[in-house]
């Protein structure tokens, strides 16, 4: 299954939630993924940690490719436009940076890929408009104003989209708090996938959360329409 830049967008903002995920084990991260997806989360973030974590991904992308055609697999924690381009071709459906890199926005663009940067302030944001970023990730999320910063910026940039990591948990009151603050999708890590159902295999635990999680979102802007 091809996914273009406009697809993979659609995806994630539909999903809501983006589960963010490292494990030096293709097999582990393999069931982890294929959980998330089973749970209405296909559009995943592993992030780039460890050695010959570029040839991990590629073995694994490899194989959900083959398998898993839904799963969109993307790339995070990338600071340089050389990491952005390795993982590029071996796959990686966008990109994510923990700060706003210019050269890696030009790289993906080239490519028609998505690139999620870290921003910390409006003129972060401002700048990665102008690099023809779609959605910006606030980073860390509850350190540079949580849901308040969220909603200041909209007043003045209402077309914003907002990803933050870091502060939104898999729970009602944290996700009507975000989303009711104006942002398109949220990026969770161990919370969401956490570190006991990884180590017990416990898949179907990984599955339940993450379902849970996305229901609780699709709930949220059901009764928040208009």
């Amino acid at each position: 299954m091809a996914h273009d830049r406009v697809s993979v967008l659609q995806a994630l903002e539909t999903q809501g939630v983006c589960p963010v995920f490292y494990h030096s084990d293709p097999e582990v991260s393999l069931n982890v993924i294929r959980a998330c997806a089973r749970g209405g989360a296909p559009v995943v973030e592993f992030t780039n940690r460890g050695d010959f974590a570029c040839d991990l991904f590629g073995e694994i992308n490899r194989e959900l490719i083959r398998t898993d055609p839904e799963v969109v697999l993307g790339i995070g924690s990338v600071v340089d436009s050389g990491t952005a381009s390795l993982y590029l071709n071996r796959g990686a459906r966008f990109v994510v940076s923990p700060c706003l890199v210019p050269d890696v926005a030009k790289v993906c663009n080239r490519r028609m890929v998505a690139y999620f940067p870290g921003c910390g302030s409006v003129t972060d944001i401002g700048e990665a408009h102008e690099l023809g970023c779609d959605i910006v990730k606030l980073f860390p999320g509850s350190s540079v104003g949580g849901p308040d910063f969220v909603k200041a910026v909209k007043g003045p940039m209402p077309w914003v989209k907002i990803m933050p990591t870091g502060g939104v948990d898999p729970d009602e009151a944290s996700i009507a708090k975000w989303f009711g603050a104006g942002i398109v999708a949220a990026g969770m890590g161990s919370k969401l996938v956490t570190d006991e159902a990884v180590k017990s295999g416990d898949w179907a635990a990984i599955e339940a959360k993450v379902r849970a999680t996305v229901d609780a979102v699709v709930a949220y802007r059901a009764s928040n329409k208009g």
